[in-house]
């Protein structure tokens, strides 16, 4: 090279120098990149494309002539997957093609046909800055032989001088974009969490969005039920937006149903080159150019897509899906956050509309116990005003359980709960036995104690009804029984020796008969024992299939009536248990006849018994009606009956104390039934131990 040769490209290398370094924008460097190899090269056509760090096309700039064109995303990825700056860009070499119609190398095209442009050369040359591949210059001239060697080495010499500009300008724009990105977040966060009213969230989502993408229209759908896997649009602004409310797509059905499926946003920038765009993402009133949709999350999970229509400018920005998505997410937060805040709202709403309507009296207090709400009951039942009882604190209204609630309440800090009776002290004197319960509450965003006052004086006065009935059963009935038991006993020593079968048969009935009155007027006696804490005091060892053998003599004649068979299934031997032999044998007798009721004419009842452990399982099974789940529970309460078509009636006594009595032994009673697959009972005594036999002997 000589010195004016060396001197002219100092002088070119000097001028590209400082017409690309005064630049920062991509596209502009880009573009004065290639007019200074069109004007010194001498080509006709020429391109660069822009690469990221690893090795993927971000943009590019295309230039015929002094004319710059737009590249398509398919160009781009033509060009570098298959064509002649592909090689270069794996190879990391330049490449002179003198024809270009005989290297495999060059992409051919429709217009490379001889008939049109024909045979052309082609120079491309690697961008590298600090060893980092950065992008890829391509320049050709349309006649054959036209670039040599000198050609590609002042080519090769403008590209190591463009390679750092194209690189700062490219990480420039990178920074610009990510910074607008930013920008737009937190200007969409802030505005879009100003509000938690769940339609005033929506409306600033679209506004955000609509502001940073400058789009014609957005809309908003949501995920409405994931089981029939509809999204609906719950709100839309912009051109025509009314024409997007309401519609519903299916998930995987269209660009929206795609990116509720599998959570990826995409970007079709020319709906009419789009083969899969189908109806369902077409809506009345709207012609969509291009559209963009981005899936809105929450927790992991995708509740909805954001759509972009139509950009005002013609053309989604680089950045729009990384804005969109940006937004999707900080819209599925604010929205599960609006949710939550409507349901709250209607949670409250609901609670105090159930406070001031409740027919129980419901006080809140804090934990000091001072009462800051009554409803309604409260007053008319302590005839106190809202203004007294608001200065008042629980325990002047009521006789608190310390026991139950414990000192300054700590039993029931841990979110427990307790119930106990009390009594309310009126305004004007007197005072209201009420049913007490009380638990830890949140009332108003407030930690609270919930008071629950039920007014108990009818039951406390059927209370004392009932005990003035069994004391009368008990002082007025047991000593003209006794002398009735007495008196049929003689009565069957006289007739011992008689032939008459039928006064037999009636004595027989009437002693019966009695027995039974006699078990019932003892379970009175032992209820109300057993129910004041007395233990059962009268236990021994005894033999269990004998106690078992008297009880079913004792419902033969019931069960006889009624013609059913009691089966038995009990082993040979069963150990001693240690029981009171009266008490236990009426809990067998009371098991048998709540069955022999209960099961059909002509039905089965079963009896058995079997080792478990320490204890003796015993189980008295019927197949009668069965007992409903709800009701399981209150079978053995007293007094309690379950009544209905085909159910006997009665005192409601016999179950109470056969749970009381087996308790008493320290053993458990339960019952299993399903609806029309009968009903048994289980129960367990405890064995006698040989400590215990022996000290009977």
């Amino acid at each position: 090279m000589t010195e004016d040769q060396t001197r002219a490209l100092l002088e070119l290398l000097y001028h590209v120098s400082r017409e690309v370094a005064t630049a920062l924008d991509l596209r502009t460097v880009l573009q004065r990149v290639l007019l200074e190899a069109i004007q010194n090269v001498h080509g006709e056509r020429g391109s660069l494309v822009v690469l990221d760090d690893t090795g993927k096309p971000i943009d590019a700039m295309i230039v015929h002539g002094a004319q710059f064109h737009e590249h398509t995303t398919q160009q781009l990825r033509d060009t570098v997957e298959r064509g002649l700056a592909g090689w270069v860009v794996r190879n990391r070499k330049p490449a002179l093609l003198s024809d270009t119609s005989h290297d495999e190398r060059w992409l051919r095209r429709p217009d490379d046909e001889v008939a049109q442009t024909g045979a052309k050369s082609a120079i491309c040359v690697p961008l590298l800055a600090r060893e980092r591949l950065v992008g890829v210059l391509t320049l050709v001239h349309p006649v054959p032989n036209a670039f040599g060697p000198e050609h590609l080495e002042l080519m090769q010499a403008i590209a190591d001088q463009a390679g750092i500009a194209v690189l700062n300008a490219r990480l420039y724009t990178e920074s610009q974009r990510q910074a607008r990105v930013m920008t737009a977040l937190a200007e969409g966060s802030a505005a879009i969490n100003v509000s938690l009213e769940f339609n005033a969230v929506l409306q600033s989502i679209l506004n955000q969005t609509i502001q940073a993408l400058q789009v014609e229209t957005v809309g908003l759908a949501l995920v409405e039920d994931t089981d029939t896997g509809n999204l609906v649009f719950k709100a839309a602004t912009g051109h025509n937006a009314g024409s997007l409310l309401g519609c519903r797509v299916l998930i995987g059905e269209g660009l929206v149903g795609r990116v509720a499926m599998d959570g990826r946003g995409r970007v079709i920038p020319s709906v009419q080159q789009e083969k899969r765009f189908n109806e369902a993402d077409r809506f009345s009133g709207i012609k969509a150019e291009a559209i963009a949709a981005a899936p809105i999350r929450t927790q992991g999970q995708v509740i909805g897509v954001l759509e972009a229509i139509n950009p005002i400018s013609g053309s989604f920005d680089p950045d729009a899906l990384l804005v969109m998505t940006g937004l999707g997410g900080l819209a599925g937060t604010t929205i599960q956050n609006a949710r939550l805040y409507e349901r709250l709202k209607v949670a409250h709403q609901h609670y105090h509309e159930l406070f001031e309507d409740s027919i129980d009296p419901i006080i809140i207090t804090d934990w000091e116990g001072k009462i800051l709400e009554a409803n309604r009951q409260v007053m008319k039942l302590s005839d106190f005003s809202e203004e007294h009882l608001q200065k008042m604190k629980i325990d002047q209204l009521h006789e608190i359980n310390l026991e139950k609630v414990g000192e300054e309440f700590e039993n029931l800090k841990a979110g427990g709960a307790t119930s106990y009776e009390s009594s309310l002290h009126k305004r004007r004197k007197g005072v209201v036995p009420v049913d007490v319960h009380v638990r830890r509450v949140e009332f108003d965003e407030t930690d609270s104690l919930q008071w629950i006052l039920r007014d108990i004086t009818e039951r406390k006065e059927l209370d004392t009804l009932r005990e003035d009935l069994t004391a009368m059963i008990y002082h007025d009935l047991r000593s003209p029984l006794a002398n009735i038991v007495s008196s049929h006993e003689i009565l069957g020593d006289l007739i011992r020796n008689s032939e008459n079968k039928n006064v037999k048969s009636v004595l027989n009935i009437a002693s019966h008969s009695t027995a039974r009155i006699q078990r019932l007027v003892n379970s009175l006696l032992d209820i109300n024992q057993l129910e004041t804490g007395n233990s059962v005091v009268k236990q021994q060892s005894a033999d269990l299939l004998k106690l078992v053998k008297e009880a079913l003599v004792a419902v033969e004649p019931l069960a006889t009536g009624r013609r059913q068979a009691v089966i038995t299934s009990l082993p040979d031997e069963l150990p001693m248990v240690w029981v009171d032999q009266d008490m236990i044998l009426r809990v067998l007798i009371n098991l048998l006849e709540n069955a022999i009721k209960y099961t059909p004419v002509a039905g089965e009842i079963k009896i058995g018994a079997l080792l478990d452990g320490a204890w003796v399982q015993i189980w008295v099974m019927d197949n009668g009606p069965g007992i409903p789940q709800t009701d399981q529970a209150r079978v053995f309460d007293k007094f309690i009956r379950l009544r209905g078509a085909e159910k006997p009636s009665g005192m409601g006594i016999g179950l109470a104390f056969c749970r009381l009595a087996i308790q008493g032994h320290d053993g458990e009673i339960w019952v299993e039934s399903k609806p029309e697959q009968g009903t048994t009972f289980y129960f367990t005594l405890p064995i006698a131990t040989a400590e215990q036999i022996n000290n009977v002997k």
